[in-house]
């Protein structure tokens, strides 16, 4: 997925506020800047960079190559004279030269590695697509652990203010003698108990802001804080299960949507064009040539004509074609094309493997979807029985028909069946977005 749509000036815009000024992130703008700081994508899209230089290189080997050259040479010592006998002397010779080559057959060679080039540089693309989902999957489910961790610290802090209204209340019994010490004692260690529950749960919150803002490469989580979706309005999603796809519907939809499937068949297909690339050089080869040349002589006693008469008077021309017939390697062309074979086969098995890889994720995440669903009701009409029955212990506690046990047992119960209902909700809410994910959708909610 792909999450560029967030303006440059929205990022700027928080990079220039101090970290308390900033204002809730949302998950859309958390993926977006863990894209763009992300040093692992920052990597993957390197790689796409090297082979799209790869296959300039290739297209350009089509082309004619130029070159220049030129020498100086001295020879000391005896020689052999025009004369036909040997004497002391010493000469020295320049030559310049400029020639070209141009490939005019390759045994389709250059055309495959083009094509093989053009592959790499897709597959590369689409692995750099896969690094982004990745790293939003992240960011999503640590954004989901601070929903939670923040709803959990809530719950915790109104035991607090519960625990805290009676151990007021018992005080002032104990004041009337209508308490005993015990019962303030017991009171009050609850309410510790409370205290020291919220401060994990405070402590657990912050650890997830940590988290989300190591994935986003921030300096520090000081004054980080996220948007808090609302439930309300993802209503519809609490009646999943009934408009769920099957596992098999949702896996159809994300073979022709997912990119490290898509890198893979590209991958898979250019290991076709690497078994042609190796049976090139069975074919014969031909190139042309041609070139501009001259060159200088000199021997010491011997007069010569001036430098510029002889570049002049020695300079020549030459084309050619050269043509180079394979005949016997050492069998190292029949071990190329078995071993692209096998690289080939290599690769249809990786590509099951990613498609089985796939296939496991999407039933996983399913089975979860479902489980989530029927936790969440399960865990809305506990949490309603819950409160129902701590509203009517309440009640009977403040006349004096309950004991402070019944009354906080009864407390208790009520919001532990509170954490498990917004634990539910928002696994619910999380595992409905990878759902909508892998159907090619964004990961929001």
């Amino acid at each position: 997925m792909k999450y560029r749509s967030i303006s440059c000036y929205v990022v700027a815009t928080l990079l220039a506020q101090p970290l308390h000024a900033q204002t809730p992130w949302t998950l859309r703008q958390c993926a977006d800047y863990a894209i763009d700081h992300n040093i692992s994508i920052k990597q993957k899209d390197n790689q796409r960079k090297q082979r799209d230089l790869q296959l300039s290189t290739a297209r350009n080997s089509r082309l004619p190559d130029l070159s220049a050259s030129a020498s100086e040479s001295f020879s000391f010592g005896r020689g052999l004279t025009l004369d036909n006998t040997y004497t002391n002397r010493s000469t020295n010779s320049t030559s310049f030269s400029l020639g070209t080559t141009v490939p005019l057959f390759t045994g389709f060679r250059i055309p495959n590695q083009i094509k093989l080039n053009q592959l790499n540089l897709e597959a590369a693309t689409k692995d750099l697509e896969k690094a982004k989902d990745d790293i939003s999957m992240q960011v999503a489910k640590a954004y989901v652990q601070i929903l939670y961790d923040t709803e959990i610290a809530e719950v915790a802090h109104r035991q607090i203010a519960i625990d805290s209204a009676q151990v007021a209340r018992l005080e002032a019994f104990l004041k009337n003698g209508k308490a005993s010490p015990a019962e303030v004692s017991q009171q009050q260690s609850t309410l510790a108990q409370a205290r020291l529950t919220a401060t994990q749960a405070d402590n657990n919150l912050q650890l997830s802001i940590l988290a989300l803002t190591q994935l986003l490469e921030l300096s520090s989580p000081e004054g980080f804080s996220i948007v808090r979706p609302n439930v309300d309005s993802n209503a519809s999603l609490f009646t999943l299960q009934s408009s769920l796809l099957s596992p098999d519907a949702i896996y159809q939809e994300a073979l022709a949507l997912k990119p490290e499937v898509q890198a893979e068949n590209l991958r898979l297909t250019a290991s076709e064009r690497s078994i042609k690339i190796a049976k090139s050089a069975l074919y014969p080869t031909l190139n042309f040539s041609a070139g501009l040349q001259s060159n200088y002589y000199k021997t010491d006693g011997i007069k010569a004509d001036p430098f510029a008469t002889q570049m002049k008077n020695n300079f020549s021309q030459y084309i050619g074609l050269s043509l180079n017939v394979p005949i016997f390697a050492r069998f190292q062309t029949r071990n190329n094309i078995r071993s692209a074979r096998l690289d080939y086969d290599n690769q249809q098995l990786q590509l099951e493997n990613v498609k089985k890889a796939l296939y496991k994720e999407i039933q996983q995440v399913y089975y979860n979807a479902v489980a989530a669903d029927s936790k969440y009701h399960s865990s809305e009409a506990a949490a309603q029985s819950s409160q129902d029955a701590f509203t009517l212990v309440q009640a009977k506690y403040e006349n004096g028909k309950a004991t402070i046990t019944e009354f906080n047992e009864a407390k208790n119960n009520y919001l532990k069946a509170e954490s498990n209902l917004v634990q539910a909700r928002y696994e619910l809410l999380y595992q409905h977005a990878l759902l909508n994910f892998y159907r090619g959708k964004e990961l929001n909610f």
